[in-house]
């Protein structure tokens, strides 16, 4: 391997330029050729200044994530850092594409900075469950004030250049997109006019003012109390850049280090990691393997929409935030006109957020949008989504129409969330051309994507599902067939393990408080009022034929569905929303339902605790989900995880069900279902699956090698 970091002298400039294709990741050896360069530069005598440059589409872009998980080896960057930050000759580093983590902490340790006017710099660590450990969290905020250090670090959000140069992050930002030559000419001007050695360990004057600003650091832990409730790092970031203000340099960086340390040790920290890695590992799947039966992506280029209501609208306008032509078609004039206004809605909410401009907007419904009441219009699309009502009639009727429409290649998917596409697949003479495609609303903003397999569908389909996710930055999955799939299955189980605890003495509104305790933005009853609760009712009744007799069934639900209460979209559901659209009201109602419930069928109080409603809850999560991967709808444990993280809010820092298993035991897992089994043996049936690998000492994540 050629050296990665390379010196050039050039006149009275030494140039350091790091060339680590793809990212110029922080790899022992980048950090070995940067210690050796700065010293070759330093001991030269006819540089008089130097530059840090990085070759390729980006400045540092971080650490060598090959390198997680593994011994520390030298030099450590911290020490790096110092050391370049010690040098007697000044420094200027220029900044294209992303400076992010260790690359922004390199790019702090030097004197100037300056980057171009696309560049964004960050310090993401708290998105991993640790902190800035090389100095950021002390030298940011010498030199941009502690408020902005907190806002960058407890977000992990990059900012632009121009706000960088704002805040004085950065000194300027060049014209053109040449860094070398941007870079150079600052480097000339340092020479030019003398400028001098500016160490930012030793600037001060930024946070003196923050000294025993009490208000500051405790509001930000207030803030955080709400954005990250049960988190562990953001708070400790706020520890660290608290002592940059109340301690020296060198005492800020022990406590810095200690507090890494602390959020290394954290079980939080090994979660977030895994869902990390794990948002990578999904999109590796067996179509893609190589082999006769590798897939190729088709090329998609149009697409169809069947259906304008929340979700195909949804649908429709996360398409053309990718560039994407949607044909949307209704069933009449009427419908077409209302799914028009849907599309027009959630773009216009773009604009009140400002994620996009009038213009914008306007370019997407002019130049990508049509809409239809007829199927001519997708004679040649190459892929049509259909995301009409969930019926099985109604969609094997559409895929028969789409069947003798769309041109061969065409490839039909369903937006279904349960229903069985192997049997809508069936209908059509093309079954090796349809998959699900199960969206989450809103599905404009909802990152996660299960791409469904039927037994029929082709590696080319199921390939090409997952390079429109990509290409739509959604986390794609992929499911087998059964009722649910993955996500909505799973959902359902744990759905009736909170139905079954109301039944045994808990209150609705205590399971909710539970989990957003656990970690959770919403509990399940929040989120039923939020997604309607008219769509669990109608499941309720679709599955009623098939219902295990011997599992209890609370009626309750569909008591609040039968008054016409159906959520937010109603204002009442679970809670009461006439006043605010905030589920911090109960429904009086819903209690009587309940009590009456219990009273009929003598079902008495057993006494559940918090502790004993997160044992419950998680418990039946993840037995579903073990068993989900023991049928083989999914393909590993972390694509459970994915699910459960990106479609279902279960929070990022316990890495997902699976993971926190692991993390929790196995042997434990079993025990809480065997000891809920003597109370109710016919919901509580283990895993096959989860019972070997509990004997055998194993864990889920040695499924996912």
């Amino acid at each position: 391997m050629s050296n990665p970091v390379t010196l050039d002298i050039q006149g009275d400039i030494a140039v350091i330029t790091v060339s680590n294709p793809p990212v110029n990741a922080l790899s022992q050896a980048v950090r070995a050729g940067l210690k050796k360069a700065f010293e070759d530069a330093n001991s030269n005598g006819d540089a008089k200044a130097i530059l840090l440059v990085c070759d390729g589409r980006t400045f540092i872009a971080g650490a060598d994530i090959s390198e997680f998980g593994k011994p520390p080896m030298e030099p450590h960057l911290p020490d790096l850092i110092y050391e370049i930050e010690s040098s007697e000759k000044p420094i200027v580093v220029a900044i294209h594409g992303t400076a992010l983590g260790g690359g922004l902490e390199v790019a702090l340790g030097c004197h100037y900075r300056v980057a171009v006017k696309s560049a964004k710099m960050g310090l993401p660590e708290v998105g991993l469950g640790i902190l800035p450990g090389a100095g950021g969290t002390q030298r940011l905020p010498r030199l941009v004030g502690a408020q902005k250090a907190l806002e960058m670090i407890t977000s992990g959000i990059p900012i632009k250049a121009e706000a960088a140069a704002a805040i004085g992050l950065i000194d300027e930002v060049g014209e053109g997109d040449d860094i070398a030559a941007i870079g150079i000419a600052f480097a000339r001007r340092m020479v030019d006019e003398n400028m001098p050695v500016r160490r930012t360990r030793d600037g001060n004057e930024k946070i003196k003012a923050d000294a025993g600003n009490t208000a500051l650091f405790e509001g930000t832990r207030a803030l955080l109390n709400k954005k990250a409730r049960g988190m562990f790092s953001p708070f400790k970031c706020v520890d660290a850049v608290e002592a940059a203000t109340t301690q020296s340099f060198d005492e800020g960086m022990k406590t810095e280090r200690r507090l890494f340390q602390e959020c290394m040790d954290s079980p939080q920290r090994h979660g977030m990691i895994h869902a990390f890695f794990g948002e990578r590992a999904v999109g590796k799947i067996k179509e893609m393997a190589p082999g006769p039966n590798q897939g190729k992506p088709r090329d998609i280029k149009t697409v169809g929409v069947i259906g304008g209501g929340t979700m195909g609208a949804g649908i429709t306008v996360a398409l053309m935030q990718s560039r994407i032509p949607v044909t949307m078609v209704e069933r009449n004039e009427e419908a077409a006109k209302a799914g028009r206004a849907n599309v027009e809605y959630i773009l216009d909410g773009g604009v009140k957020r400002g994620k996009l401009t009038v213009e914008q907007k306007d370019a997407m419904m002019n130049g990508l949008y049509k809409v239809s009441d007829n199927y001519d219009g997708l004679k040649d699309v190459d892929l049509v989504i259909e995301a009409a009502f969930e019926e099985m009639s109604v969609k094997k009727q559409i895929f028969k129409t789409l069947d003798k429409v769309c041109k061969q290649g065409t490839i039909l998917a369903s937006n279904t969330s349960y229903l069985d596409i192997n049997e809508i697949a069936a209908c059509t003479n093309r079954p090796s051309d349809v998959l699900g495609l199960h969206f989450f609303s809103p599905a404009n903003l909802m990152r996660l994507l299960e791409v469904v397999v039927t037994k029929d569908t082709s590696p080319d389909v199921v390939v090409s599902g997952f390079a429109l996710a990509k290409r739509m930055r959604k986390v794609a999955v992929r499911a087998g067939v059964c009722d649910g799939f993955i996500g909505n299955r799973i959902l359902s189980n744990y759905l009736k393990c909170a139905e079954l605890m109301v039944l045994d003495g808990v209150s609705p509104y205590d399971i909710d408080k539970a989990l957003v305790e656990f970690g959770y933005p919403m509990g399940p009853f929040s989120v039923s009022d939020l997604a309607g609760l008219d769509i669990g009712w109608a499941t309720r009744k679709r599955l009623a034929a098939t219902r295990d007799p011997n599992i209890r069934y609370g009626t309750y639900a569909d008591k609040i569905c039968e008054q016409g209460w159906f959520g937010r979209k109603t204002k009442m559901g679970f809670y009461d929303y006439s006043k605010h659209m905030v589920a911090d009201t109960p429904n009086p109602a819903v209690m009587e339902y309940i009590e009456a419930e219990r009273k009929e069928h003598g079902y008495v109080d057993k006494g559940i605790d918090q502790d004993g409603i997160i044992r419950r809850y998680l418990a039946s999560m993840i037995n579903e989900a073990a068993k989900v991967v023991e049928e083989g709808i999914a393909q590993r444990p972390v694509d459970v995880d994915m699910v459960l993280l990106f479609g279902y809010g279960f929070p990022r820092f316990r890495g997902g069900p699976m993971k926190y298993a692991d993390m929790y035991g196995l042997d434990k897992v079993v025990a809480d279902i065997e000891e809920f089994a003597k109370e109710d043996p016919a919901f509580w049936q283990p895993s096959k699956l989860l019972l070997d690998l509990a004997a055998k000492s194993e864990t889920f994540d040695s499924l996912n090698k």
